[in-house]
């Protein structure tokens, strides 16, 4: 496939039809649109995918629509931002800074997978006024491999950021998120004290909402399908309580909303959480939304062997951890109490999937409830059936 855009003297790509290959199969529109128009916004590739501009086989087409070999591809003329000059091999300006900190980051890697601890504070793609983020650094210090991201972490989120080495890997990796075949676990600490216990919250999610400019995300009843579920960690009081939070769905900024649905925002978190409580905990060293990626499991698609990785709680996050435990007290917490509207949720039992994947785990050694050492993974040789776990 060509990934060269013809410019004009204006800067101007032309508009181009692409065969899509072996290659492209199975991967989605906008990833693969935006290997063709390098340098160009992810925003604006979202304006052009809403507009109907971009076409598969004549069609107008959705970002998330998986391409298939043979299909082909309208590339529709966009203004570039950049000088005439630009093509795919112009890699966007990466820091040192940068690279030294993903390259002391790397949580696992083999000659398919690359797994990292990602940093808070860094976005996965470059965009809307960023030049650089993991992927596009990554790329800059492994020019001759094809590193595609299989999952995506917003920018304030830290922790297990997984980057496929093939395309090949990329495709299996996709299918298995289609499948719900990942155990991903975040940690995350919210606001007062959750009586809820171990608590499955489904309410349907509509992103793609505008206020002020930004995207919001809100539960609608139109929204897409979603499932988070909640068990508690650790109680600090009244003041706070950390969660461990399995994610069933993997939907924009989904544990922060589902939290806040429940009546106990996320700590720290700017958009849906609360002001005066983020104040009042950072007298304990908050200073980021206290949301951690701290383990993903699955069963290797191509090894057929259960692996977890896992990323340890950052040291900014342990701290205030620590200060909590000294002096919470009988503290509670600031602002106001939201109240709960949770009203599409249950608590026991677990979805079946999960209870066939950590069956699946404890046959192996790897129960539920164990992480991985800090900064390792765990494999697990298996026997019987080659299908992947549902989780």
């Amino acid at each position: 496939m060509s990934t060269e855009p013809q410019t004009t003297p204006e800067a101007r790509t032309a508009v181009r039809t692409e065969t899509m290959g072996e290659e492209e199969a199975g991967q989605r529109v906008d990833r693969v649109l935006a290997r063709l128009l390098p340098g160009v916004p992810h925003t604006r590739l979202f304006r052009l995918l809403r507009r109907g501009e971009v076409r598969v086989n004549g069609k107008r087409v959705s970002g998330e629509a998986r391409i298939k070999s043979g299909d082909v591809l309208r590339v529709p003329p966009v203004r570039l931002e950049a000088p005439p000059s630009l093509t795919p091999d112009a890699a966007p300006r990466v820091s040192n800074a940068l690279l030294e900190k993903l390259n002391a980051s790397v949580l696992f890697e083999d000659e398919r997978l690359l797994v990292i601890d990602k940093p808070a504070g860094v976005a996965v793609h470059g965009g809307s006024g960023i030049s650089a983020g993991v992927i596009e650094a990554l790329r800059s210090a492994r020019p001759d491999e094809p590193l595609e991201l299989v999952h995506r972490l917003d920018r304030d989120t830290s922790g297990c950021l997984m980057i496929a080495r093939r395309r090949s890997t990329l495709r299996s990796m996709h299918a298995m998120l289609r499948e719900d075949a990942f155990d991903k676990r975040y940690l995350v600490l919210v606001r007062g004290k959750w009586e809820l216990g171990k608590k499955l919250i489904e309410a349907p999610l509509r992103t793609d909402l505008r206020v002020g400019g930004e995207r919001t995300v809100k539960v609608e009843a139109g929204g897409k399908p979603s499932a988070t579920e909640f068990r508690v960690v650790q109680f600090f009081g009244q003041l706070a309580t950390l969660l461990e939070a399995r994610l069933l769905t993997g939907r924009t900024h989904q544990i922060r909303v589902h939290a806040a649905y429940a009546g106990h925002v996320v700590a720290g978190d700017e958009k849906y959480g609360d002001e005066e409580f983020n104040d009042q905990l950072r007298a304990f060293g908050l200073r980021r939304l206290f949301l951690h990626a701290h383990s993903v499991s699955f069963e290797d698609p191509e090894r057929h062997v259960a692996m977890s990785i896992s990323a340890p709680l950052p040291d900014a996050l342990r701290g205030v951890l620590d200060a909590l435990t000294a002096r919470a007290g009988r503290l509670k917490p600031s602002g106001t109490k939201p109240r709960p509207t949770i009203v599409q949720s249950r608590t026991e039992p677990a979805p079946k999937p999960s209870t066939r994947f950590r069956a699946r785990q404890r046959k192996h050694g790897s129960a539920e409830g164990r992480s991985a050492p800090s900064g390792r993974a765990i494999r697990s040789p298996r026997k019987g059936s080659r299908q992947g776990p549902r989780t």
